[in-house]
């Protein structure tokens, strides 16, 4: 198979330049991001894991040699901050790559 797509991670309308990533967040609201000119930067973040989740699944993995990043959820859990019980939910993001260095380098993926 073939190295996971721009659009497979990012969504159908994401380009790319030598300086700029675009990513819509009409592709966003796939994964449930009701998109608004002041989305917080955190739902952005939440809204592209969880699209890229459905790309960058165990199960590609296992059958795509080219993909070389996996997103799986992990267990939730509950813990309190300042008296207020909030509902963690965890995902595990795991990059794999040759062993010829152990320094983490977004170009090797």
């Amino acid at each position: 198979m073939a190295e996971p797509t721009l659009a497979g991670i990012f969504g159908n309308s994401a380009t790319q330049t030598a300086t700029q990533l675009v990513i819509s967040k009409t592709d966003l609201a796939t994964v449930g991001l009701t998109a608004s000119a002041t989305n917080t930067p955190e739902s952005l973040l939440a809204a592209i894991i969880a699209l890229a989740q459905l790309t960058l699944s165990q199960s590609n993995y296992e059958i795509n040699l080219d993909q070389s990043v996996i997103i799986n959820d992990s267990i939730d859990s509950l813990t309190t901050r300042n008296n207020t019980t909030y509902r963690q939910k965890t995902k595990i993001i795991e990059f794999f790559k040759l062993d010829t260095s152990n320094n983490f380098d977004p170009d090797d993926y």
